[in-house]
């Protein structure tokens, strides 16, 4: 189990969250609820924050190199009155990868890889898509990128990095994690082992 603070907060909707695409490795744009959701968060955490006793600067900020993860970082600051900049591009915490699938509905996998659909209906965290990885991939990288740091902090990234991530913090292997939904209109706060959604 990890010890420590660490604060995990799920990029804003886009509109493929909209429409449930497998979005994966795309680079998609926040959509007006996603902005919206990004300035929440930047709200809540400055409150929590307060709450804590604890400053912004106690923290290492962390975020994926993706485009919708970078944007709700940049929101989440500007609403603690940071500087933009000021946090580390960790790129082992992209999304995982649906290969092929991407920008599809399970529906449309369904009908065009019924195969595929099976797998990830079956054994969603082995599963690995055409092109793509599966979780037991994604939380090697995940571990990798996480364990590059030390000490408190605050990451802004997706939901199946979430997914992983939660199982190194409880330092066990959890399959169930693959289907976890992951809000994105609250954030994930983990203390020595205490788990909250705020």
């Amino acid at each position: 189990m990890v010890r420590g603070t660490v604060i995990h907060i799920r990029h804003g909707e886009t509109d493929w969250n909209a429409t449930q695409r497998l979005q994966g490795g795309q680079e998609r744009p926040l959509n007006a609820v996603g902005l919206a959701q990004a300035a929440d968060s930047g709200v809540r955490l400055k409150r929590l924050l307060a709450d804590l006793g604890r400053d912004a600067s106690d923290f290492t900020w962390i975020c994926s190199p993706m485009q919708r993860a970078r944007r709700t970082m940049d929101i989440v600051r500007q609403e603690l009155a940071l500087p933009p900049g000021g946090y580390l591009i960790e790129e082992r915490l992209r999304e995982i990868s649906f290969g092929t699938l991407e920008g599809l509905t399970y529906e449309e996998v369904e009908a065009i890889d019924p195969a595929s659909m099976h797998g990830i209906r079956t054994d969603k965290w082995h599963f690995v898509p055409p092109g793509g990885e599966n979780y037991v991939m994604l939380t090697d990288r995940v571990r990798a990128g996480f364990e590059a740091t030390s000490g408190d902090r605050i990451i802004v990234a997706h939901g199946g990095v979430f997914r992983a991530l939660l199982g190194i913090l409880r330092g066990e292997v959890d399959e169930t994690l693959a289907e976890l939904t992951v809000p994105q209109d609250r954030f994930f706060l983990w203390q020595d082992g205490r788990e909250t959604w705020v």
